[in-house]
């Protein structure tokens, strides 16, 4: 029931301390994993765009693997199983936020690559010819005229996904990150008041 919400448990748990940090992690994960995302991606795009055939295919294996299995799958394959494939990620630098980030930066990847190989493709084929009359190089080309105009493209996506992605640092909870999900989960198991405690992490 509504009356049974406590205000006072509401406010108090949403100043606390353990809910800003969870808050700074999650939106730290989200910036760093979406960077890396656009690196990776941007690769994958020139892959998916490449003549050789080869490319194009493990381009292709790659945005398949990562969007068709679920993020939740991917969370627990690298903090479990990778660890047992390569004995180095069995090191104590290999932490909770260390697995997420490559976790939701891979899974990511796959679909920045889709947006900016769309936005590569939104230039205009007449800017490369043009940059090849000059006697342009191909990666000049592209670094000098194609990307430039594609950026403006890209961007308006790519908010979208930084807004998906910070939604999706909350699975980060099952490999034991302290981010606000789990600040939340604390807190409501604290003294069973759960609304209150997740009504904070909502707002």
């Amino acid at each position: 029931m509504l009356a049974s919400f406590d205000t006072h448990l509401f406010w108090e748990a949403l100043s606390s301390s353990p809910y800003w940090r969870g808050a700074l992690t999650a939106l730290e994960l989200t910036a760093a994993s979406l960077t890396t995302a656009v690196v990776i991606g941007f690769f994958v795009a020139l892959g998916v765009l490449s003549a050789r055939r080869s490319v194009r295919s493990l381009s292709w294996i790659y945005n398949w693997l990562f969007r068709a299995t679920p993020t939740l799958l991917q969370l627990y394959f690298i903090w479990y199983a990778l660890p047992q494939l390569w004995p180095g990620f069995a090191g104590s630098w290999f932490t909770p936020f260390m697995a997420a980030w490559i976790a939701l930066s891979l899974n990511e990847a796959a679909y920045m690559s889709e947006i900016i190989r769309a936005g590569l493709l939104s230039v205009d084929p007449g800017q490369e010819l043009a940059g090849r009359a000059l006697g342009m190089t191909r990666r000049r080309i592209l670094r000098r005229v194609i990307v430039p105009q594609a950026i403006r493209i890209i961007i308006p996506p790519t908010g979208n996904e930084f807004i998906t992605l910070l939604k999706l640092t909350s699975l980060a909870y099952v490999i034991s990150l302290h981010e606000l999900l789990t600040a939340a989960q604390v807190r409501g198991a604290a003294d069973f008041h759960y609304a209150e405690a997740y009504g904070a992490a909502v707002i």
